[in-house]
């Protein structure tokens, strides 16, 4: 057998690695609608402004409603090739004068939008495929989590190896996977989307995961030298109609 075979098997699928790792640039976009208007927004963005993203190069990936929304919220991904692709199309989108034409339409009454928050994010190496799927009626939920200085990679790697696999045990659906994009220095942070039947179905998913003996044995084996994660956020969502992430 050729001695150089190994190598060349091991730069194959080192290829085939970087050909499929998924390079795109995410951002997820928080709106909060100016009071009275939410309505107005979903409905600009349904009529108009997913059209618009389209025409200007940027990727609709999901649109959610927070299942209780007491701030009028709307959050939703697009994903770029890079984050200079990302400031030249929404630069085109701001000067588009159909754009102009609808926001003028829309606003004819007063602003329809209060404030808006972005997280710019990488998909990590262990996400599924971050594309449009539609499985019928079921929830969304957004878990947000604050990793302390110097974890992030321990993080990452129990989500890897151990986490992921546990929460489809438990009948939850990994849908997407992120690591912030922060200045140098800060510590990123985790988010990711899971898909249950429902609120209650994910309630219950957590508590059986959380009891069971796989896991508990893995987290404390993972914060042997500390804690891996300082916070924890948990946001349920419903998709829009239009959302390409159902």
């Amino acid at each position: 057998m050729n001695k150089f075979l190994p190598l060349l098997f091991c730069l194959l699928a080192l290829q085939s690695f970087a050909q499929k790792a998924d390079t795109r640039v995410f951002e997820m976009r928080t709106y909060y609608a100016a009071p009275g208007k939410l309505d107005a927004l979903i409905e600009r963005f349904q009529k108009h402004t997913t059209k618009l993203f389209k025409k200007h190069g940027m990727e609709n990936i999901g649109y959610w409603l927070p299942a209780h929304n007491d701030q009028d919220q709307i959050v939703y991904v697009l994903a770029y090739p890079s984050m200079e692709a990302r400031e030249a199309s929404w630069k085109a989108f701001g000067a588009d004068p159909k754009w102009k034409k609808v926001q003028q339409a829309s606003e004819a009454n007063g602003k329809i939008v209060a404030k808006v928050e972005s997280v710019f994010m990488h998909a990590t190496d262990f996400s599924p495929k971050i594309k449009a799927s539609k499985k019928g009626k079921r929830v969304f939920e957004l878990r947000t989590y604050t990793i302390p200085d110097g974890k992030a990679d321990n993080l990452q790697a129990r989500f890897r190896n151990h986490t992921m696999k546990l929460f489809e045990k438990h009948g939850a659906v990994n849908v997407a996977y992120w690591i912030t994009i922060e200045k140098e220095g800060v510590t990123p942070k985790l988010i990711y989307i899971l898909a249950h039947p429902d609120e209650p179905s994910g309630k219950k998913m957590f508590d059986e995961f959380r009891k069971d003996p796989e896991w508990i044995k893995v987290k404390e084996a993972s914060e042997v030298n500390g804690k891996i994660v300082e916070k924890v956020v948990s946001v349920y969502l419903n998709a829009l109609p239009f959302s390409k992430i159902k």
